[in-house]
């Protein structure tokens, strides 16, 4: 999964993502590199590159815009009330259909899984979400097999995670997966996560 510049990581951010669903994975898979021979590169990025408002009220300038964000390798999507009218836009779900056709990894935090069923890529797959949105997940798309017991949910090429902190576990995971368990430790003690 590396090219020569590494691997390329993009945290999409909307308006109403909730804060640690963004800046929990970010510290983790950016921490990551500062560990790492894979040297990834963790960059943020909007729709159209502007600022957002985040669900608590933090604002957040993202680095890049969807269409300058380029080929990624992962692609990780924030849950929060802003996903409640992205389930609703076939623009929208459209683009993320293309995004995943060209990413091979996909992982969303909390209810960034609703978002990932609405536009049909969560099918046939064992998933989770915040416990709050276990039946609309499942409303959204019934073949979804939901996970009410993980934390998070590898299921190859598309991870899910429960609420908030479980993206910070999620991360965690994929910097073990992609690199190795012992990686994935020093990232962890250099946040102080779970010490």
């Amino acid at each position: 999964m590396t090219g020569n510049g590494g691997l390329r990581i993009g945290i999409f951010v909307f308006d109403g993502a909730e804060e640690l669903d963004v800046v929990g994975p970010f510290e983790v898979l950016a921490a990551w590199s500062e560990h790492s021979e894979l040297r990834p590169q963790v960059d943020t990025f909007s729709w159209d590159g502007s600022g957002v408002r985040l669900a608590r009220g933090m604002r957040l300038v993202p680095a890049r815009s969807a269409d300058d964000v380029g080929p990624l390798h992962l692609l990780v999507y924030p849950g929060g009330i802003g996903t409640r009218t992205l389930i609703t836009e076939p623009g929208h779900l459209e683009w993320l259909r293309a995004m995943r056709a060209q990413t091979p990894l996909l992982a969303s935090v909390c209810t960034g899984a609703l978002v990932l069923a609405a536009a049909g890529l969560l099918a046939g797959r064992p998933a989770t979400t915040h416990h709050d949105h276990y039946d609309e997940l499942a409303e959204l798309d019934p073949s979804i097999l939901v996970d009410t017991e993980a934390r998070f949910v590898d299921d190859g090429d598309v991870l899910t995670s429960a609420g908030v902190s479980a993206g910070i576990d999620m991360a965690l995971h994929l910097v073990g997966r992609l690199e190795s368990p012992g990686v994935a430790k020093s990232v962890a003690r250099s946040i102080a996560y779970g010490t």
